[in-house]
């Protein structure tokens, strides 16, 4: 069973894990304990549980231990501390006003390799240098649902499980495999492009080019493994990149636009490309 714990300050030193450590201290912790994520809202706190991601605490307002949601959320999570707190206690938390009332501690589960994503993988995303957690969760949540197989990204990106991108997601970022490409294991920079060829995928640069194929060649759609990477936010993507792709693709566009942001560009890039085109 829940073992329901009431807090009555903000200063009350369990609440740091929610307040007032930072996202990489959430990440980095000591040598002995895993790294942990925030989760939320109920919705998303489901999606993570139903992922597989272990609970390590609950955090709710007080009345809601009593609500229905709040007695299936402890349920669900099993033999774990939940805090309950007031509500003006509670206020005191930046954006839990946006969290439904509910906030859950998780732990971090080790990532699989490249290679293990895409080893049934036919349609990915890779992700270069999104260092914008809201994009970063933008981009989730349109691969989630356009039909994309996984998503990649490199070591610079910035982390799908911080809150603010799990927020965006609206916890699809517990739906859709991804991973991080390893620094240790491979430079993406030199060996980044090679490293999806030797999986089989051919490389879609979304950039503006000379030699740029719209978005909807036929020559894209027939590919049966394809990887579609997008840069980071202003600069795009590096030229380097995008001089190792077989394609550099471009989203058509009027009134004098040049680009679109790099949450949006994928929404309209996985419509396009994604798993569904294929079927």
């Amino acid at each position: 069973m829940a073992q329901i714990i009431q807090i009555e300050r903000f200063s009350s030193p369990v609440l740091d894990i929610y307040t007032r450590s930072k996202e990489t201290q959430l990440l980095h912790r000591p040598a002995h304990q895993r790294g942990l994520f925030i989760a939320e809202s109920p919705i998303v706190i489901e999606r993570a549980l139903a992922a597989g991601y272990v609970p390590e605490s609950l955090l709710m307002e007080d009345t809601q231990a009593g609500e229905p949601v709040g007695k299936k959320m402890m349920e669900l999570c099993g033999d774990i501390p939940v805090y309950t707190a007031p509500l003006e206690v509670l206020k005191q938390m930046t954006g839990f006003s946006m969290t439904r009332g509910m906030l859950c501690a998780m732990y971090r589960n080790d990532l699989l390799s490249v290679e293990e994503i895409c080893q049934n993988a036919c349609r990915i995303a890779v992700l270069e240098d999104v260092v914008n957690p809201t994009n970063v969760g933008a981009i989730m949540r349109s691969a989630a649902a356009l039909n994309m197989d996984a998503v990649l990204l490199t070591p610079d990106c910035s982390d799908p499980l911080y809150r603010r991108a799990i927020r965006v997601s609206m916890g699809t970022v517990f739906q859709i495999p991804w991973t991080f490409f390893d620094k240790k294991k491979i430079n993406w920079k030199e060996n980044g492009i090679d490293l999806l060829h030797r999986l089989g995928f051919q490389t879609a640069a979304m950039a503006l080019s000379e030699d740029s194929v719209n978005i909807d060649d036929e020559r894209l759609l027939a590919e049966e493994k394809l990887a579609v990477i997008l840069g980071t936010e202003g600069d795009g993507l590096a030229m380097h990149t995008i001089a190792s792709c077989d394609y550099t693709v471009c989203i058509p566009m009027s009134h004098g636009v040049d680009s679109l942001n790099v949450a949006a560009a994928s929404a309209v890039a996985f419509w396009q490309l994604g798993n569904n085109k294929r079927k």
